[in-house]
């Protein structure tokens, strides 16, 4: 009996040592457009189901002043569904946490910026792209995917039509950026695109990652349709899975 009580607790200290592989903290906010709203609604749900099996930890807040040192420190990502700092102590925790090795997970409108931003390292840290413009109405949309073979993008197809979403178009594109690393983009088969807004054409990537950080930004994030489609849900656990995997502190999933 002895023996087997000691091997009972080798198995459960061996297993609470590997699970959760790792802890992630959302920020979202309930006071903001509604098609914003209802896709952090369905993020939500959609990341939580992923935690069974405690593989992870994934906990909320819609109160953007838990993004301190003190709340972030144990958290291996932050995930920004639809917001974004916003107070000057917010966004020096951000950078401070970024620049110690810090992962990010940001969709749609949490890369949002323009001129009355005022933000250059936010806006470095997003490759230079600052917001240009956007289709109207929101529409499902041929993506292209740039590396196939990428960690987050392998195995999926060269294309897809992601679903309804509003697009963003970055000027200058975050392209044009040696440490940028553009995976998916807009088709150029969709140009011109929209009925009441319109983007005529050029480059418009979707999602990107800057290499000098442990992020990814991916453009969906506008209403209830962006997680009804196997492909691009693929894509978004993909890319968790990535940011995660490259923790200078070692990768979780070989363990």
């Amino acid at each position: 009996m002895k023996t087997v009580f000691i091997l009972l607790l080798v198995i459960s200290t061996s297993a609470s040592a590997q699970f959760p592989r790792f802890k992630v903290l959302a920020f979202y906010n309930k006071h903001v457009e509604s098609a914003h709203v209802e896709f952090a609604n369905d993020a939500i749900k959609f990341f939580k189901d992923l935690t069974v099996g405690r593989g992870f930890v994934f906990d909320t807040t819609s109160n953007m002043a838990d993004l301190n040192d003190d709340k972030i420190k144990d958290y291996q990502l932050l995930m920004m569904i639809n917001d974004f700092p916003h107070s000057p102590p917010q966004r020096e925790a951000f950078e401070k946490y970024m620049k110690n090795g810090g992962g990010w997970f940001g969709f749609h409108v949490a890369a949002y910026n323009d001129r009355t931003t005022k933000w250059p390292w936010f806006v470095d840290f997003l490759g230079g792209a600052v917001f240009n413009r956007n289709n109207w109405p929101p529409m499902p949309a041929k993506l292209v995917i740039d590396d196939t073979t990428h960690p987050v993008t392998k195995g999926l197809p060269t294309t897809f039509i992601a679903p309804i979403n509003e697009w963003y178009q970055w000027k200058p594109s975050p392209r044009e950026r040696k440490n940028i690393k553009v995976l998916a983009t807009l088709s150029y088969d969709n140009y011109p695109f929209g009925l009441k807004d319109i983007i005529p054409g050029g480059d418009t990537p979707v999602m990107w990652t800057n290499l000098d950080y442990r992020m990814i930004y991916l453009n969906m994030g506008h209403g209830p349709h962006i997680f009804t489609d196997a492909t691009q849900n693929r894509l978004i656990i993909s890319a968790l899975r990535w940011v995660i995997a490259t923790d200078k502190k070692g990768n979780v999933f070989e363990h």
